[in-house]
């Protein structure tokens, strides 16, 4: 079983594959069986059957028609996707979205957001926020840690004798490079763009501006920390 697991798993990721020895193979039929219902679930939710799609249990799915996705799209348990926006959410191969995440392509019905575009190998972690008003980029092999937020919107507040809420946002629209690692508890706000290589540490907050290629970044507001080679974290 953990053999055969192995060898479809490494053919339709395109990459090696091997569980680790010390998975019980219950937990691992389990979990094949799990995927299996997942995949069930996709192909009637989405009813494209050329493209393989997981979605698990209490999924919300808003406005599918402007969801595009590639082979390998996982959409976990308690998840909430809302295409909704002028260019939609537009997702590459083996794309996993971790459990209860968010992504909501328009914030207000007054103003459609732009959306969302991803690379593939893109893995978004547990209880993350995507708001896509402004237009959000996500390069290949990018990783996102546990309540992660992106934000491409800022709310107006000059004038004094206005409501926030009444004084409209501006969008610039966020840019995450490829094979990034975003820590957990992060936020990226509107204007960031993130080169490829990069490291967020868990926590910080990423405002507008330029981040530089293979560079760590870390705090609130995130600053530069070291250059990526050769640092552990």
């Amino acid at each position: 079983m953990r053999k055969l697991v192995n060898k479809l798993v490494s053919r339709y990721k395109s990459e090696e594959y091997i569980i680790d020895v010390h998975v019980p193979s219950g937990y691992l039929m389990k979990t094949f069986l799990r995927r299996i219902i997942m995949l069930l679930r996709g192909y009637f939710r989405f009813g494209r059957f050329k493209l393989t799609c997981f979605v698990g249990r209490g999924v919300r799915i808003r406005c599918r028609r402007s969801i595009r996705f590639g082979n390998g799209f996982t959409i976990n348990d308690g998840c909430i996707i809302d295409g909704l926006s002028y260019e939609g959410l537009v997702f590459g191969e083996n794309v996993n979205i971790g459990v209860r995440t968010i992504i909501e392509g328009t914030g207000s019905l007054k103003h459609l957001g732009k959306g969302l575009i991803t690379g593939n190998n893109i893995g978004i972690g547990p209880y993350s926020h995507i708001g896509c008003a402004g237009g959000v980029v996500i390069g290949d092999d990018t990783i996102m840690g546990n309540f992660v937020t992106i934000h491409p919107e800022n709310h107006l507040f000059s004038d004094n004798l206005k409501p926030i809420r009444l004084q409209g946002v501006e969008h610039t629209g966020i840019k995450i490079g490829s094979n990034c690692w975003i820590g957990a508890k992060s936020m990226i706000l509107d204007g960031a763009e993130i080169g490829d290589g990069c490291v967020i540490a868990g926590g910080s907050v990423v405002l507008k501006g330029i981040y530089e290629t293979d560079s760590v970044y870390a705090g609130n507001p995130a600053r530069f920390v070291r250059p990526r080679t050769g640092v552990k974290m």
